[in-house]
């Protein structure tokens, strides 16, 4: 019993040190950063717009303002291997850009804030595409400073760090934007989220220029850095046998979640729940309901593997969106939406934990930040374009039709990978390759 205590204290000190690390804390402030814009160009704005009178089927096609997410990939490689002007040289190539894209985000923020939905509704989505632009280029380049900072067995840490710290900055401009515009109105909530951003900033000017990285080209012809940085990522995963299949199922796992989300803050509002219960139910509650099923989904990749618990993940995550037919039948009932909050983002945290793995074991270590860029970018295809006819359905079906097509929308990337199960055995996930 005294070994085993001893080793228990021995184990949790050691973990502890890790995470306290400089470079992991650095990492955790880095995904603050990344995830505090989402939403404020997504259901934060969608609830916004709804107490503001605007249609559905308007709203919905806002989402097409987080495209900039979808096609990062395209400006990826310029961000990956140029420096920004003057800045470059006094902060080092990755610090320079999160400067710049932290800057101009903050700016975004207090425009967007500044704008009436009703009234100039192609203003407010000039400036939602700006702060999607900026989000995304920013994700680019933290993605490459977190891989490049932190040691091998850093890693690990490095990335749950860096979930936790995105989910904290979510939860601030979800339930933080929705409780301070419930308090002071929107403008004040979105010129707060804006001051966040200090923190990112702050963290940049305090922290070192990772020494390792891709070297800014020097003797290389325009046609051979275009090679390079540009041609070899893509095509070495084009190559890949089924790669066109992986790129499908990618599109397609998360769509229903996707689906389901567009809509749901002004669900809530239409059932007359408050701004303060929807962020204390559906944010504070969520995240915790969220990190569970995190764990627990990255507990369930461990003992099934990495296809078997996407398999499992993507089921119990499609058929939870079945949940919000109840809720919409109960109407507004605090209890009954914790309930399906519990569930929602439980499978949804088990299925992102899950896919996210998967999408690691995708990428071949020469390309990292490129190719990571590319298949993220088509997760996010589906949360924006894909999902954007999401009003116009539930103008024509109502709420509870709209629940059963979000679960529905999910079964052609569970028959995807079924397929991708039968292509490859459980150790080449995905015909994921090494460098050479």
């Amino acid at each position: 019993m005294v070994e085993t205590a001893r080793g228990i204290r021995d184990w949790l000190t050691e973990t502890a040190a890790l995470y306290l690390k400089r470079r992991v804390l650095v990492v955790l402030l880095l995904g603050f950063s990344s995830g505090l814009p989402l939403l404020l160009s997504f259901s934060t704005l969608s609830a916004w717009m709804r107490e503001s009178g605007v249609d559905l089927t308007t709203i919905a096609v806002f989402a097409l303002v987080g495209t900039p997410f979808t096609l990062k990939f395209l400006w990826a490689p310029l961000m990956d291997r140029l420096s920004v002007p003057v800045l470059g040289r006094l902060l080092g190539r990755r610090r320079a850009w999160l400067l710049a894209t932290q800057l101009l985000l903050m700016s975004a923020i207090v425009l967007m804030g500044a704008t009436d939905p009703v009234a100039t509704p192609w203003l407010m989505a000039l400036f939602a595409v700006i702060v999607s632009f900026c989000a995304a280029s920013q994700d680019i380049v933290v993605d490459a400073y977190r891989i490049e900072s932190l040691g091998e067995d850093e890693q690990g840490a490095g990335a749950a760090a860096y979930t936790l710290g995105y989910r904290v900055g979510m939860l601030a401009a979800g339930a933080g934007a929705l409780i301070v515009a419930d308090q002071a109105g929107w403008f004040i909530a979105y010129l707060a989220m804006a001051g966040l951003v200090l923190v990112g900033i702050f963290t940049v000017l305090a922290s070192p220029e990772p020494e390792t990285g891709v070297k800014e080209p020097t003797g290389e012809s325009p046609s051979e850095w275009l090679r390079s940085a540009v041609y070899e990522p893509f095509a070495e995963f084009l190559t890949r046998r089924g790669a066109l299949l992986i790129l499908a199922f990618i599109l397609l796992y998360k769509l229903g979640d996707a689906f389901l989300g567009t809509l749901t803050n002004p669900f809530y509002i239409d059932l007359g729940f408050s701004k303060t219960e929807i962020a204390e139910v559906t944010k504070l509650f969520g995240l915790v309901a969220l990190l569970v099923g995190l764990f627990a989904g990255g507990a369930l990749v461990k003992r099934l593997g990495l296809l078997n618990a996407l398999l499992v993940s993507g089921v119990l995550q499609a058929a939870s969106n079945l949940i919000f037919v109840a809720q919409a039948l109960a109407g507004h009932d605090v209890l009954m939406l914790t309930l399906t909050i519990g569930v929602e983002n439980f499978t949804g945290g088990m299925g992102t934990a899950a896919f996210v793995a998967y999408l690691s074991s995708l990428t071949n270590v020469a390309f990292t930040a490129t190719q990571y860029a590319l298949l993220s970018s088509f997760m996010a295809f589906g949360r924006t374009v894909l999902s954007s006819g999401a009003g116009a359905v539930t103008d024509h079906i109502g709420w509870i039709g709209f629940f059963i097509a979000s679960t529905a929308i999910a079964v052609p990337g569970l028959i995807l990978l079924l397929v991708l199960m039968r292509m490859f055995p459980p150790e080449r996930a995905g015909g994921a390759r090494p460098a050479d």
